[in-house]
């Protein structure tokens, strides 16, 4: 099954991709946002390494537990032939509502069908003050007229 845009991406077809990587994360959906990889995807998040559609979507379900109110924006720093690499800040709380605002940067790595073989992040959480927050939409997708990271100065 195919999951377009497919490589080899383009500058509008790469910020498609980060795009609707956005917005399934955004769902806050694990079932969801794992069918965007493929059965045997391999992942390092921070220093977790996992391989496979189930433990990623048993880490998502894991991190959402944990992060709340999870906010996310991408934006596309590079593309070349079937691979992407993003940045990316999101805002989220935890259980004692401490906000805290994420930075990151993803490489992802796509088989023909546009399934992600490969994401490795590398991922920094800062505390924020409340009043500190940037990513105040109502939960879900971004709306379009959100700015985006390099607006905000992030």
């Amino acid at each position: 099954m195919d999951r377009p845009p497919l490589p080899p991406f383009t500058a509008q077809t790469a910020a498609r991709k980060a795009r609707g990587a956005e917005d399934a994360w955004n769902s806050r959906d694990p079932a969801r946002v794992a069918l965007a990889y493929t059965e045997d995807s391999t992942w390092r998040n921070r220093a977790e390494f996992l391989t496979g559609r189930k433990a990623i979507e048993e880490f998502l379900t894991r991190k959402w537990n944990r992060e709340l109110d999870y906010r996310l924006v991408k934006e596309v720093w590079s593309f070349h032939e079937n691979r992407i690499a993003v940045r990316f800040a999101y805002e989220w709380h935890d259980d004692s509502v401490q906000w805290f605002r994420a930075y990151g940067n993803e490489n992802w790595e796509f088989d023909e069908h546009g399934l992600m073989l490969r994401r490795i992040a590398s991922i920094n959480d800062l505390p924020i003050a409340p009043s500190d927050r940037k990513f105040r939409w109502p939960l879900g997708r971004r709306p379009d007229d959100h700015p985006g990271l390099t607006a905000l100065g992030l």
